[in-house]
């Protein structure tokens, strides 16, 4: 059965409000458009009939989003994207031809490692193909089940998300970063010390957070954190002159242990490995495209995994 308000509408309409709720101004939402001004402001009179809304309100010199129109705005985007997978889907796609795009969401810690292995891989099969790393936030994580119905997928460690597909990736450790002239650190960690420091961590909320920095209260450990920076790989520069420590995963020591004034440690107790994943709605689950994606990723695992091995079987050879 047809929907008797969508019979109304069309698409372009959809394409029109986006514009505008970007641009805030028709004159600028019409160039971005290729349309002429009356045009668009046809269409911007047909959506305010349309949501008995002015959309855009004039204040002084300028126009401002009305209150419907910023909670819009997040629907738009989505409704929008949604509807450009469905037009841009095709009964014969092959990755060489392809010019699709594919969106990530993930931490610098996932792009610096999985996706940059991707990236080499998808230029190699499918030159034509683009890909999208996006940075996660809590918001977005909290909001997984309706944001990755518009993106392909995230790279998130387990623990975080549930009752979505996923295929794991790989299995990585963890290290404790601190300054080479803080005093209180000798060559090895104690318990003790992680107690009496200040600590840097890269997500403390309810839902954001590392598994180690869990487990250190789980160990008892109650850390002092002086600072909260949500990249893994700025850590490094937030402790390299301070009495500060920080946990990081194995697989950026090396690119930690590069900035200036840096030590990599072992931790003082058995931490938790991290399993990465990848995780996708399962409204892709029959694209063939995205099932490509998803192999992709597979290889490119298989080859992190294979690089972390050979590293640490080099390491161990000293």
């Amino acid at each position: 059965m047809s929907d008797p308000l969508l019979s109304r509408l069309d698409l372009n309409l959809l394409v029109a409000l986006d514009a505008l709720l970007t641009e805030r101004s028709v004159t600028r939402a019409a160039e971005r458009l290729h349309l002429s001004q009356p045009a668009l402001s046809a269409s911007l009179a047909r959506l305010r009939t349309h949501f008995n809304d002015p959309i855009l309100a004039r204040r002084g010199n300028t126009y401002e989003l009305t209150p419907l129109a910023l909670r819009l705005t997040d629907h738009t985007t989505t409704a929008l994207d949604a509807a450009r997978r469905v037009f841009e889907s095709q009964a014969i796609w092959t990755p060489h031809d392809s010019s699709r795009e594919f969106s990530i969401y993930g931490s610098d810690y996932g792009f610096a490692t999985i996706g940059a292995t991707v990236s080499r891989l998808v230029a190699d099969e499918a030159p034509g193909v683009r890909l999208r790393f996006m940075l996660h936030n809590p918001t977005i994580v909290e909001d997984a089940a309706v944001r990755l119905r518009s993106v392909d997928g995230m790279v998130i460690p387990h623990g975080h998300l549930t009752e979505l597909p996923f295929i794991d990736l790989w299995r990585d450790g963890w290290v404790v970063l601190a300054s080479e002239d803080n005093a209180d650190v000798g060559d090895e960690l104690t318990m003790e010390v992680l107690g009496a420091l200040p600590w840097v961590f890269t997500f403390q909320t309810r839902t954001a957070f590392t598994s180690a920095a869990r487990q250190l209260q789980q160990l008892g450990v109650e850390p002092h954190v002086e600072a909260v920076v949500e990249s893994f790989l700025a850590l490094p520069h937030f402790i390299a002159g301070t009495n500060r420590l920080g946990l990081i995963q194995a697989g950026l020591a090396s690119t930690a242990g590069r900035v200036d004034g840096i030590r990599v440690l072992e931790p003082p107790f058995d931490a938790t490995p991290v399993v990465n994943a990848l995780w996708w709605h399962p409204v892709h689950g029959r694209d063939p495209e995205h099932a490509w994606m998803r192999g992709i990723f597979a290889r490119a695992a298989e080859e992190v995994t294979g690089a972390r091995g050979e590293l640490a079987a080099a390491q161990a050879a000293r």
